[in-house]
């Protein structure tokens, strides 16, 4: 069967964006004459041939570097296709690698430049700083381009809402506020594509809303209910103002209330609320 075709658009006259068919995963390419440096590499094997048939083969560029925003599967299937390249990661890469649900060690290859807080790179008119910002993974980075007028920011949103995973919401809360400070107008998600800085204000709140209405159920009801009323939580009622959910958004809020219950998420959050109500009625 042929594959889909893989989306791509130019951000910028240097700057190319790849959208893959699975998981909707970004790679961001930003070119210095015919060499590119790549910002992920996408999902899947079918997705990352067809970035390098259509980067290279069509548009004749050379990959010289492949950085990654975190070291998840479905971020780096085209490391190993650029042997070549020169790999980036933050140091906590294989922490992310190991602690995921949906590891392909096919797709792993070692880095070879790590970093811890921070890293800068000049490539074409670009000043790339790599900025580790911790949030859905310990690895996670944040890649500001101003030049651009934009932030690479992988799993730290999905579209307007965020995806828990296995994370911290105060962590991954704390890791888009500090993409909000770089200032940029646009923000490249690790899915989806592109989007107004709005997106993270969008993001905050559903974050925000979710945690509400979760604490709210558990302080409220029976154990052995909680499961069932979280599963009913609408998007529309996480979404802030104006937002509609696309697709992909409504099933990774699906996800996101499939995993609650099950990682108990937010139950801190309800007990230490809990706690504050007793100590004021004292």
């Amino acid at each position: 069967m042929k594959h889909e075709t893989l989306r791509h658009e130019a951000l910028a006259p240097d700057v190319l964006m790849f959208v893959g068919n699975d998981h909707q995963s970004v790679a961001t390419a930003f070119l210095d004459g015919d060499d590119a440096l790549l910002v992920d590499s996408l999902g899947s094997s079918e997705d990352a041939h067809a970035l390098r048939r259509i980067l290279c083969g069509e548009m004749g560029k050379t990959v010289r570097a492949v950085a990654a925003t975190h070291f998840m599967s479905d971020h780096i299937a085209g490391m190993r296709l650029f042997p070549d390249a020169l790999t980036i990661a933050h140091r906590h890469y294989r922490h992310t690698f190991l602690a995921q649900n949906r590891r392909v060690d096919a797709f792993y290859r070692e880095p070879q430049l790590l970093f811890d807080t921070a890293l800068s790179l000049r490539w074409g008119r670009h000043r790339l700083r790599f900025v580790h910002n911790p949030g859905k993974t310990m690895d996670h980075v944040s890649v500001d381009a101003p030049e651009a007028d934009l932030v690479c920011v992988g799993d730290a949103i999905v579209g307007n809402i965020v995806y828990l995973s296995r994370a911290d919401p105060e962590l991954i809360h704390g890791a888009i506020g500090r993409i909000r400070r770089f200032g940029r107008g646009r923000v490249v998600g690790g899915h989806v594509g592109h989007f107004p800085a709005a997106v993270l204000d969008n993001a905050i709140h559903y974050l925000q809303q979710l945690r509400a209405r979760v604490v709210r159920i558990r302080a409220g009801t029976a154990p052995v209910a909680v499961a069932d009323l979280i599963a009913a939580i609408p998007i529309e009622d996480c979404l802030a103002p104006g937002v509609e959910a696309s697709a992909f958004e409504r099933r990774w809020h699906r996800h996101n209330l499939e995993l609650i219950p099950a990682q108990s998420v937010f139950e801190l959050d309800t007990s230490l609320e809990e706690m504050a109500a007793a100590e004021v009625a004292v």
